[in-house]
């Protein structure tokens, strides 16, 4: 039995009626997605101010990486090689790297609404390459995110860090590529590839860290390793697990608790707050992707 169907079984122990198995995986995607939430509050956090501000990123996401691995192999129990890993474990270790090299740069606010773009990358490439049928509510999901976008990336431009915008915008496109690369590995045990994104982002990061001036002491290895295991390793297990009793809209529809919490993480713990620009940008790309996963819901129990 593995580790994550014991897990599974620990959450079936209430004789509630009203805890069922939907519930209690909305409940645990919806704890993982505030869990991720605090990536902002690990990236900004003063304990890394002695860290060069070009180093901090890579440094971040090497260590992340190494720390949430090491709760995350426990749980592999069967693991299968594909040459379709490939693509999946680089597109991973680039998104590491271009996400916490934006939130080190610049907003985290900025950030974490531009990897959250991802959904409209990967309908472009699900309907314009793989020639999947595209609804209303998909076009209309792009229209506004991109609306948000352009708000982002435009407005106040030579006021804000551009390589911080440039990284963000990557970020969100090698999440997509993560997310399609998945989707061609879907037989494959989860807790396998979610662990071997891991390790293998530790080990593309570590020559790249070895030579660097910036390391690790005293209260920042506290700090790396709940990020490694309280912002990534942990809520990833729990969103594997609730995955299994609902279904994928939905759980991408919870999500979007995430990027909504980051900037107010940010904001109560080291006082940033985001620029009027983010937060107008940052609600209509929320808008979008609320209307695409409460449509598909929709349609869902409409057949369609």
């Amino acid at each position: 039995m593995s580790h994550l169907t014991r897990l599974a079984m620990f959450f079936r122990t209430s004789d509630n009626p009203y805890w069922t198995d939907k519930s209690r995986g909305r409940w645990l995607i919806a704890v993982a997605a505030v869990m991720w939430s605090t990536s902002g509050f690990f990236a900004k956090a003063d304990v890394f101010d002695n860290w060069s501000q070009i180093e901090r990123g890579p440094l971040l996401a090497f260590w992340r990486a190494f720390f949430a691995s090491l709760i995350l192999i426990p749980f592999v129990r069967r693991p299968r090689w594909s040459w379709k890993l490939i693509p999946m474990v680089l597109l991973f270790a680039a998104m590491n790297l271009t996400f916490l090299s934006s939130m080190t740069l610049g907003d985290p606010a900025d950030t974490i609404w531009l990897q959250y773009t991802s959904p409209v990358w990967v309908f472009m490439v699900s309907v314009f390459w793989f020639k999947e049928r595209a609804f209303a509510r998909d076009w209309l999901m792009l229209t506004v995110v991109c609306i948000g976008l352009g708000i982002i990336l435009l407005a106040d431009f030579e006021k804000r860090d551009s390589g911080s915008l440039s990284y963000g915008l990557l970020s969100g496109l090698f999440f997509a590529g993560v997310v399609l690369s998945v989707r061609q590995l879907k037989h494959h045990d989860s807790a396998w590839l979610i662990a071997l994104n891991h390790v293998v982002t530790a080990s593309l990061l570590a020559p790249m860290i070895l030579p660097m001036t910036s390391s690790p002491a005293g209260m920042q290895w506290c700090y790396l390793a709940g990020f490694g295991v309280l912002q990534m390793g942990v809520p990833y297990v729990l969103f594997a697990v609730g995955l299994r009793s609902v279904v994928g809209h939905e759980a991408a529809a919870l999500t979007l608790l995430e990027p909504v919490l980051v900037p107010v993480w940010v904001f109560f713990a080291w006082g940033d707050l985001a620029s009027w620009t983010t937060l107008t940008g940052g609600c209509f790309i929320f808008l979008g992707l609320l209307l695409r996963y409460v449509g598909a819901r929709k349609a869902a129990f409409a057949g369609e």
